[in-house]
């Protein structure tokens, strides 16, 4: 299941991402936050935390560096 979830984010990485504007206010990527976070901690907690980090990218915040804890 986590190797499937890894995947979509690859395919969304490689195919999607490139499509839209650029527009992160965060580094590393959403995506990539997402996808470590899965790594680290699981898919369950790992997607929390990308849906987290999702929710709080809006131009009211100033994003920046911020790493998966």
């Amino acid at each position: 299941m986590k190797l499937l979830f890894l995947k979509l984010i690859k395919f969304y990485q490689d195919y999607i991402s490139p499509l839209l504007p650029k527009s992160c206010r965060y580094y590393p990527t959403c995506s990539t936050y997402t996808a470590t976070a899965i790594k680290k901690y699981g898919i369950i907690k790992g997607s929390w935390l990308g849906l987290k980090r999702i929710l709080r990218c809006h131009p009211f915040h100033p994003g920046g560096y911020d790493p998966v804890d």
